[in-house]
Order: structure tokens, then C-alpha cells, then sequence
């Protein structure tokens, strides 16, 4: 079984996932070597910014597959079967719904020809008929559970609708699959009138407002999370010792710019012109290094510590499920690991170009504690998103030229570069494990994401590369 998943999601953005169970202590490193041509490093992009705004995680209990748990057997019995188990497992069940679905749609939007679109759309189509099927089939018929299945049901019938329709809409056109088409609209037009017709689980008010139907359907998303998602409460490291830095760095640039004011009056007799001028220089130097001193203060005492915490809480019973320590941050080529130097010697000659390494780690504790409901298992999801690189990359306006019978065509060429990324793992005191790959994008896109091969005295952790 692969310890890691990686894969390309959408247009710039790369994600991975992975499984921890009770009692698990897990550090994940990623090493982002960008070449120095992208002109990207701590001077150009606020590594605390990209934090908040590019990196994107999910946590949430995992369950091995999309299994139905709500067959008859298992709640067959109000005694063996609490309306809280109930809830937990039919959420679990309609939460993994909604995030396959979402994946396989992301994944088939990225096909442009629609030789290898349709066939996919048909086989999603089939896949969302048959699981909502299933799902209600198993509706039970005690009141006091009915009301949390409907929500589920109305929740996965819009959604699976909508995201069709969505994936139809900016699929590429062909008439040569209108029955495939069709087919998905059907279905789209069955699950219409099952929620508002058969079920009238929505109100014609609500229908008719497309602000309200939305807002009401995210209430229902949140409802569905209940219990699987993980609650996270971030915070930020350091704050203290920050302002401390600040004060300090504001001292020694007062003491130098006092002993500068005395010696300037004793030089200058009185109060004159010349005096004052030098007093005003000597106040604007203060200005212009005082935010230099500090930062570069800043940064040597913040090196290599861990820049954010993270308490991972149940939201049913807030009990903490795990506790993480995050580091993001620009690295010297002095402060990677021996192994992740001899891993990158191993490149090309031709890629051996100069880079700024950045640098994520996270650190997982997970509770000895059972989870709730018979889990075994939490998922954490990680995305990057590479969009703010991208946007310091040339679009490339470079043409190559052909001669073909006397006639001279030339073809516009894009400008692509190449990210290297070491990953890094390690299970509590077993021994580090590790990974390469080779992320080649441009300004518009990850063109694509290669595994590449490691020096033979590296110890390597399967990896599971899901096609985009």
C-alpha cells in the first residue's frame, strides 16, 4: 500500500495525501528546489503569505475505499446501534461520496479531447447512478434517523447534479457522443424531479432562488462533515519572541544613532543649519536600516524553527485527535540534509542549474485514544497550489522556424521550467524514507509531474501517482 499519494490538481496545484492511525508520530518534508531563473525566493514571496493563501489542508477520519455502511445488518438493532453511531457513519459514507466524485470530475475536466472525455463521463454517470441506488436502498424507516439521511440524500442528489452539469458544460463539443450527453442529462433531470417532485425536499421558494439554494446546500455540506471532518485550531509561533526581536533591533539602532547625535554636537557649536541637516540624515539612515536590522534578526533567530501549531479536535466530542508543528520556510543550500544534497547530485548535468530551496515540514503526533465510531484511520490532504510562482515566470514569446519546400512557417514556443522536489518521510523512530519527483510547468499550467529515479543507498517510501 502506497504511504503517499500524489497528484496534480486542476491547472497549477499539487496535492498529497496520506494515512495516519492511533498513536502514529509522522514527519513529512517537502524540499521545493525552484531554479534561480524563476526569481523566486524570501525577497519576492512572504513565505507566511503563502502559507495562508496557497497551502490548503483537510483532515478528516478515512475509511479504505467508498464501502456503503449503511446496509440493514449493521443497524438492524436500535440496541447495538446508537442515533449517534448512526449519524457518524452516514456522514462518513456521504462525505467520501461527495470528495470521490469531486475528485473524478476534477480529474476529467483536465481531458480536452473528446475521444477520452465522453468515455470517462459515461463511466462516471454510471457510477453516480448506481452508488445513489445503493444509498437508498438502505434509507431506514425509524423517524429519528430519517431526518439525517435526508439531509444526506437531498445534499448528494443536487451535488452530483451539479457537478455533471458543470463537467458537461465545459467539456469539449462533439456530436459524435450526443447519446453519452444525453444520457447525463437524463440523469441530472431524474435526480431534478426525485428531490423536488417524489421527495419535496426543497421548497419552491428555494428552488426558484439560486442564492438560497446554494446557501442552503453548503449548511447541508457542513451538517455532512459533522463528526468526519477535523476540527483545527491554527497558531502562530513566535509572536513573543518576535516583538521581543523588534524591541531589540529598535535599542541598537537608538544606540547607534544617539552616540551619532552626541559626537554631531559636539562637532557643530550651537544650534545651526549644518546641525540640523545632519540630525535629519542621521534620523532618515535610522529609518531605512531599522526594518533591515530587524528582519535579518528576525530571520537567523527564526531558522529552522517551526512557524505555526495545529490542534486536530473531534467536532462531536472536541476531544484532540492529534497535534501538529508546521515549518515553511527559504532554506541556505548549507541547511539541507546530507541524503537530500545526494539525492539532487543525481540530476542531469544538463538540470544541475542553480535553485532557491523552500522548505515545508509538518510534524503529526497522533492520541493513543480510540477514534470515534470504529475509525482506524485519519487522512490528511495537502494541496499547493503553484499559482503565486507562476506569476514571476515569462510567458515566452520565442518562434521556431521551418523550411519545407522553400516555404519558411515558424511556431510560437512556450517558456517552461522545471521544479525539482525531494519529499521526505519518517514513521516515529524507523529511519527516513524518500522520494523525487521533477514538477515541469509553465505560466499556465503543471505540464507534468515525473517520478524520478534515487541513488541506490537512499531508502525509498512507496508512492502512489494518481494520472490527472
Amino acid at each position: 500500500m502506497a504511504k503517499v499519494k500524489v497528484k496534480q490538481e486542476e491547472a497549477l496545484s499539487v496535492k498529497f495525501s496520506h494515512q495516519m492511525g492511533t498513536g502514529d508520530q509522522r514527519i513529512f518534508d517537502l524540499y521545493f528546489f525552484l531554479p534561480n531563473e524563476m526569481g523566486i525566493g524570501s525577497n519576492t514571496l512572504d513565505e507566511e503569505e503563502y502559507y495562508h493563501s496557497a497551502v490548503i489542508g483537510r483532515r478528516s477520519y478515512y475509511s479504505q475505499g467508498l464501502h456503503l455502511p449503511l446496509v440493514q445488518s449493521r443497524f438492524a438493532s436500535l440496541n447495538k446501534r446508537t442515533l449517534e453511531e448512526f449519524r457518524l457513519y452516514l456522514n462518513l459514507f456521504a462525505y467520501q461520496f461527495a470528495v470521490a466524485i469531486e475528485t473524478d470530475v476534477k480529474e476529467l475536466r483536465q481531458k480536452t479531447e473528446a475521444s477520452d472525455f465522453y468515455p470517462g463521463l459515461n463511466e462516471l454517470c454510471e457510477q453516480v447512478g448506481q452508488l445513489l441506488k445503493k444509498f437508498r436502498r438502505n434509507e431506514p424507516s425509524e423517524e429519528k434517523w430519517k431526518s439525517y439521511f435526508e439531509h444526506a440524500d437531498n445534499y448528494l442528489s443536487w451535488f452530483c447534479e451539479q457537478q455533471l452539469l458543470k463537467t458537461l458544460a465545459h467539456g469539449p463539443r462533439s456530436a459524435e457522443f450526443a447519446e453519452i450527453s444525453e444520457k447525463v442529462i437524463n440523469l441530472c433531470r431524474a435526480e431534478n424531479v426525485y428531490r423536488e417532485e417524489e421527495k419535496r425536499y426543497n421548497s419552491a421558494q428555494t428552488r426558484q432562488d439560486a442564492n438560497r439554494i446554494s446557501n442552503k446546500m453548503l449548511l447541508l455540506r457542513r451538517l455532512i462533515q459533522q463528526g468526519v471532518v477535523l476540527k483545527e485550531e491554527l497558531k502562530p509561533l513566535g509572536v513573543g519572541l518576535k516583538k521581543f526581536v523588534t524591541g531589540l533591533a529598535t535599542g541598537l539602532v537608538m544606540l547607534v544613532v544617539s552616540a551619532l547625535i552626541i559626537k554631531a554636537q559636539g562637532f557643530f557649536n550651537g544650534l545651526t543649519m549644518t546641525l540640523v541637516f545632519t540630525l535629519a540624515v542621521i534620523y532618515g539612515f535610522r529609518e531605512i536600516f531599522k526594518e533591515d536590522i530587524r528582519n535579518a534578526m528576525w530571520r537567523a533567530i527564526q531558522r529552522g524553527r517551526p512557524r505555526w501549531s495545529r490542534v486536530l479536535r473531534d467536532t462531536t466530542t472536541q476531544s484532540v485527535i492529534a497535534r501538529q508543528l508546521v515549518w515553511l520556510e527559504f532554506i541556505r543550500p548549507q541547511d539541507i540534509p546530507e541524503p537530500v544534497q545526494n539525492i539532487m547530485k543525481q540530476r542531469h548535468s544538463q538540470n544541475k542549474v542553480e535553485t532557491t530551496p523552500l522548505h515545508y515540514r509538518i510534524s503529526t503526533k497522533v492520541t493513543n485514544k480510540p477514534f470515534e465510531a470504529g475509525y482506524t484511520l485519519i487522512q490528511e490532504q495537502v494541496n499547493f497550489s503553484l499559482v503565486p510562482f507562476a506569476r514571476y515566470l515569462d510567458r515566452g514569446k520565442a518562434k521556431i522556424y521551418r523550411e519545407v519546400d522553400g516555404k519558411i512557417s515558424n511556431e510560437s514556443v512556450e517558456r517552461r521550467y522545471q521544479v525539482n522536489l525531494v519529499a521526505v518521510l519518517k514513521d516515529g523512530k524507523n529511519p527516513p524514507e524518500y522520494a523525487r519527483f521533477k514538477i515541469t510547468m509553465n505560466r499556465s499550467s503543471i505540464i507534468e509531474i515525473t517520478e524520478s529515479n534515487l541513488p541506490d543507498n537512499v531508502n525509498p517510501f512507496s508512492i502512489e501517482q494518481e494520472s490527472s
